[in-house]
This record gives structure tokens, C-alpha cells and sequence, in this order.
């Protein structure tokens, strides 16, 4: 896609500069005598340094446009399906969904796909089995299986993301729809 860009950036900013200079040549022939069509060395250093920073400013401008169009890669933001034989028991260990960042829990009410970032700074919030709670590395903050803040700086809950049972018992969870939430409610939750 790149090399397309600069290619079709190439052809337009090359015809748009012949035809400045074709331009320029039949107006400078119609007026002045052969003495006014000889460019003092001033005015050749002159406009040569315009271009070269026209040019530059230009590549510039190229550049940073280029930096900072986003770059959606990757089936985040996409619906993704789990398959049946990954869900989780009932309060049993968190599957990890890492294409899709969420982890697939089990709770007495149903199932919920849990944002793995953390609702205080970002971070990733791993599920840490010893503890059977999910710890933020960066901060402290301290969740429960249902992705409900117990303790550290976080100030609400784990986001939660939209999710629906197919037919033939795999889990689809919509990774676009991120849910933000103040507590955690039995209705959040997917019966199965």
C-alpha cells in the first residue's frame, strides 16, 4: 500500500512540477531580450533552496500523516467465537483469549468475556491462580472472578464485552462492544 502511495505521489508532484517549469520557460522566452534569459547565480541558489525545502517540507508532511494514520491490524474490534470445548467450568480457571484480550469466565449466573485492561492506567490484567483473583502488575488493583474491583486504585470494575451462544454451543463475543460497568449484576452474565 506504501509503495503505491509514494508512486502515486511521485507521478502527481513530478507532472504538477514539469508543468511549473513549462510554464515558467514560455514566460520568461515571451519577455526580455537574451541578456534578461540568463539566471544570475543568486536566483538559481535562490530558487533551488525554495525547492529543496518546498521538497523537504513536503516529505515532512508525507511522513507525519503517514505516522499517525491508525493501523487496524489483528481480529480485535471484530466478533470472535470461542469454541465449546474452551469454556471454562463453573468457577473454574479463566480461559485467555489473547487475539480477542479477554478472558472467558464462568460464573454461577453464566458466562462473561472480561476486557483484560485495566480500567485505572491500561495495563493487562492477568489472571493469577494462586490468588483466584486477577492482579494489575502496574498498580496493585485487585479483582474477583467476576471482574469486580476489591482492592488497589482502579475505579470501577473490569470492562465487560457483548457476547452470544451459537447454535451448536460455541461462544461469540463481539470485541467491538466494550462495556464499561459501576458493579457487577446477575444480568451482565450469559446463561448457558
Amino acid at each position: 500500500m506504501v509503495p503505491l502511495i509514494r508512486t502515486l505521489f511521485g507521478v502527481v508532484l513530478g507532472g504538477l512540477l514539469a508543468r511549473i517549469a513549462a510554464i515558467s520557460a514560455r514566460l520568461h522566452s515571451i519577455t526580455g531580450t537574451t541578456e534578461s534569459k540568463k539566471i544570475a547565480r543568486r536566483g538559481f541558489v535562490r530558487n533551488a533552496t525554495l525547492g529543496a525545502v518546498v521538497l523537504i517540507l513536503a516529505q515532512l508532511g508525507a511522513g507525519f500523516v503517514r505516522f499517525f494514520w491508525p493501523n487496524k491490524t489483528g481480529d480485535f474490534g471484530k466478533q470472535l467465537t470461542v469454541p465449546a470445548s474452551n469454556i471454562p467450568a463453573v468457577q473454574g480457571t479463566p480461559f485467555q483469549y489473547t487475539p480477542g484480550k479477554f478472558y472467558l469466565v464462568h460464573t454461577n449466573d453464566g458466562l462473561m468475556a472480561l476486557y483484560w485492561k485495566c480500567p485505572h492506567l491500561g495495563c493487562t490484567v492477568p489472571w493469577v491462580p494462586a490468588e483466584d483473583q486477577f492482579h494489575c502488575p502496574c498498580h496493585g488493583s485487585i479483582y474477583n472472578y467476576e471482574g469486580v474491583r476489591t482492592g488497589g486504585p482502579a475505579p470501577r470494575p473490569m470492562d465487560y464485552m457483548g457476547l452470544n451462544l451459537a447454535p451448536n454451543g460455541d461462544v461469540v463475543v463481539d470485541t467491538g462492544d466494550i462495556r464499561t460497568r459501576s458493579n457487577y449484576d446477575p444480568s451482565q452474565a450469559v446463561q448457558i
